[in-house]
């Protein structure tokens, strides 16, 4: 009998005594270890709750935004305020018209007169950058938590991978022996951490950034219709003053 043929038979012997199957896997692990997979779980649950609501989040605010943009340009176009904010609450989901309509009401409460200032226009100006500050922090909700999700989901399973190590250890002591069949349930152990833990944080890692990608996206749109509707305001200044 060959080398290659025993070494067949005895890993043959092994899997069949072991079991690779997850709840043999499961069973076979000690709490400790336990504890790291559904620490990685509970990980796994949160990064895909934060994935399906920002994906909606974001969804709902593209297509708000899409509908809005025409329709408040038509509106400032004629000169009317009061129906442009209008439009904005209608579409309260819209990053845009959360700006659009700090940037209006701020200017509608200062004029007070048919000449504008330009101490209205810097009011208005303040207002759009806080309102696009506030959107900011909305639509990076929870997002921070896929990067932090990405970065230390390996780590995690590595210290489970560590835990195996030394599970395998004590089985070689307990068995007093160092044949596969000693050593297999703390490997498998450690590759089962390792492995949950690459699962968890790979996902996170490509949706954080996908949905860094649309903030950013979303940050460029939100600066130009806050300079957009300043321009406007400088525009209705300068006709005031003819």
């Amino acid at each position: 009998m060959s080398l290659l043929t025993l070494s067949l038979l005895l890993f043959q012997e092994g899997e069949a005594q072991i079991g690779f199957d997850p709840i043999t896997m499961w069973r076979s692990m000690a709490w400790p270890a336990r504890s790291v997979v559904i620490l990685l779980l509970i990980m796994s649950c949160w990064s895909i709750g934060v994935m399906i609501d920002r994906w909606i989040a974001y969804n709902a605010a593209r297509k708000q935004s899409r509908l809005f943009a025409p329709a408040v340009a038509g509106a400032l176009k004629d000169g009317k305020i009061d129906e442009a904010i209008a439009i904005a609450e209608q579409n309260k989901r819209s990053h845009l018209a959360k700006v659009v309509t700090a940037g209006l009401q701020e200017f509608q409460a200062h004029q007070a007169t048919a000449e504008i200032s330009g101490e209205t226009i810097e009011a208005s100006k303040r207002a759009l950058e806080r309102a696009a500050a506030i959107v900011h922090a909305e639509l990076k909700r929870g997002v921070s938590s896929l990067a932090t999700t990405g970065s230390t989901a390996p780590f995690v399973g590595l210290f489970g991978t560590v835990l195996g190590i030394i599970n395998a250890f004590r089985g070689i002591a307990g068995a007093k022996s160092t044949g596969l069949a000693a050593v297999a349930g703390g490997i498998s152990e450690a590759l089962v951490t390792t492995a949950v833990g690459l699962f968890v944080a790979v996902p996170a890692v490509w949706a954080y950034n996908y949905f860094a990608g649309k903030i950013e996206s979303f940050d460029v749109e939100m600066d130009n219709s806050s300079s957009e509707l300043i321009d406007y305001f400088i525009k209705r200044s300068s006709r005031g003053k003819k």
